[in-house]
């Protein structure tokens, strides 16, 4: 772990709760490379992924003096998994913020949750199975095999509409018809490349699309 005396880059992240979030987004960071100090207050827990990860403690992380002796002061980053227990991951996140923890990610299981979260301090709120739920019934209902939002924006992966078919981008007019942008096409079993005016789309091509979440909707249904 980095020098108390020195804050540590984004490359160390605290994780607090070693749920199923919790423990999923710990365990990517370190496939991506970063350090992470994984807390939770359960002793089993703790021993179970000790052999996982580098550093993991056991504590109560609504005592803000108890994160300050396992160094969470230290940390610029911190992530909080803790969603059941609505007073303990409030109470963690106001523990971090008195810390100085800049940037706290916190997960919220309902809009109440979330809301609490924000007015708390938290600067990022996750809700990670309303997000999910939302991406999955886009995907069920409609012509897109992948969605991505991000507030109102989107980025979804759909088929060529009908209207395109043979023709180019700047030929069908897609951009000022339904104002979104094509990114990238792929065609039978290549790679996605980057669209341009003179892209020509033929039926059974992929696109990338994004735009205004409702524009990129309207896109997929007509496709």
């Amino acid at each position: 772990m980095a020098d108390r005396q020195n804050k540590p880059s984004r490359d160390s992240v605290l994780v607090v709760g070693l749920g199923r979030f919790g423990y999923a987004v710990a365990r990517s960071l370190v496939q991506l490379g970063h350090e992470v100090l994984a807390v939770d207050e359960r002793h089993d827990i703790v021993q179970r992924y000790a052999s996982e990860f580098t550093h993991v403690v056991s504590v109560d992380a609504t005592d803000t003096e108890a994160l300050r002796q396992i160094g969470a002061d230290q940390f610029d980053v911190a992530v909080v998994g803790i969603g059941t227990d609505l007073e303990a991951s409030v109470l963690t996140v106001l523990s971090l913020l008195d810390l100085g923890v800049t940037e706290v990610w916190a997960k919220a299981i309902s809009g109440k949750h979330a809301a609490i979260l924000e007015r708390v301090g938290a600067t990022h709120v996750i809700r990670p199975e309303s997000q999910m739920g939302k991406r999955v019934a886009h995907l069920v209902t409609g012509s897109m095999t992948d969605f991505v939002e991000f507030d109102d924006f989107a980025i979804a992966r759909t088929a060529a509409p009908a209207t395109a078919h043979g023709r180019t981008l700047q030929e069908s007019g897609l951009r000022s018809e339904y104002g979104i942008t094509i990114v990238a096409v792929k065609s039978g079993g290549g790679e996605f490349e980057y669209a341009g005016a003179n892209t020509v789309v033929q039926r059974g091509d992929e696109l990338i699309v994004s735009g205004p979440t409702k524009r990129v909707e309207k896109f997929a249904a007509d496709a």
